[in-house]
């Protein structure tokens, strides 16, 4: 089996910038490709590295799709590099088998923007539904952000769950402070609150590492790895250590998806799946990952949220994902009309 291929590279803005604790963001770039068997059946796929996650640069992937020629073979294929995990990501889902939905319907996270804007938001998403949200922090003044964490808090409608994201810009001091505020308040969890990044100028795993166990066991509040598991290896790792926290899984981003799963799922870990931003090709695929997972720490416990309520990312509605509703059902995912965004790209 040989398949003919394509691939383009895109460059598309956000409808407005996403400010994290990396900086700014302002539009997602990555590779589309798309694959056409031998009996005519045309698939795809997506490639798009977060700048702040990993050592991928597209102008990589771009060159090894470009040696490909205009024909890929499945060896092709595995041989692509395990550093440039998108790419293996983006023809695994492409040519891989999609997974039977183990849900129904699944209930979505409303992403706010960092700042006082997340209150304006969180205000017109509860109106349309929405219970749970996630608040990008770390990128202010602590003690303004505590401020307005307060004031979110006084918003949102009652039996709501905020989630804090701080894309692991706290030190120690930084960390506790927030996690004893928000033993007070209606936090389910908080992502990652420190990253070797911050820590010894990225030489500090372990202390980091240390700290986030450590502070998972001094405080009520639970906390989730994000950036600490952005390697294939790096779930194996966290379960090694004996890790009792949730991992929030960006299918897009891991190369050898299947068998990061299956660990977990053996692990019985806690699982919250999330969008890294990808357009529509690589959120359906995302999305069919979320709807097959099977593994559940608590089985008599429904499904966290899962962490794409975020669109609409872009102007044009042929690049976002599923309209932003606070729930979304098998059928949503497979109504995604992903040859609309590759031809939008012409």
């Amino acid at each position: 089996m040989t398949y003919v291929f394509e691939y383009r590279r895109y460059r598309i803005p956000f409808r407005r910038p996403v400010r994290t604790a990396h900086g700014v963001w302002t539009e997602r770039e990555g590779l589309w490709i798309r694959l056409t068997d031998e009996s005519g059946r045309v698939v795809y796929g997506e490639a798009a590295p977060v700048p702040d996650f990993g050592l991928e640069r597209v102008d990589d992937l771009e060159e090894t799709c470009r040696q490909f020629g205009d024909r890929v073979a499945p060896a092709t294929i595995e041989a692509i590099p395990s550093a440039m995990a998108t790419l293996r990501s983006a023809f695994a889902s492409a040519i891989g088998p999609s997974p039977k939905p183990a849900h129904k319907l699944l209930t979505l996270a409303a992403l706010l923007p960092a700042g006082r804007g997340a209150i304006a938001e969180a205000e017109a998403r509860a109106e349309i539904g929405f219970r749970t949200f996630k608040w990008k922090v770390g990128v202010g003044d602590v003690a303004e952000e505590l401020a307005l964490f307060d004031d979110l808090c006084g918003v949102l409608p009652e039996g709501s769950r905020l989630r804090l994201d701080a894309n692991g810009a706290w030190d120690r001091r930084r960390a506790e402070r927030w996690l004893e505020r928000c033993a007070e308040r209606p936090v389910e969890f908080v992502e990652q609150p420190v990253l070797a990044q911050a820590i010894d100028g990225g030489t500090g795993r372990r202390r980091a590492d240390d700290l986030l166990r450590g502070l998972a066991e001094a405080y009520p509040t639970p906390i989730a790895l994000d950036e600490s598991i952005v390697g294939d290896g790096d779930v194996a790792h966290w379960l090694a250590q004996g890790w009792r926290g949730i991992f929030v899984v960006k299918p897009s981003l891991l190369g050898n998806l299947t068998a990061t799963l299956a660990q977990l799922e053996k692990a019985g870990a806690e699982v919250v799946f999330s969008s890294a931003l990808e357009t529509a090709i690589g959120a359906q695929s995302a999305l069919r990952t979320a709807f097959g997972w099977r593994g559940v720490a608590k089985p008599d416990v429904p499904p966290r949220a899962i962490g794409f309520g975020v669109w609409p990312l872009f102007e044009s509605a042929d690049y976002n994902g599923p309209t932003a509703i606070p729930y979304l059902r098998p059928e949503d995912v497979e109504r995604i009309n992903v040859e609309a965004a590759w031809n939008a790209a012409t």
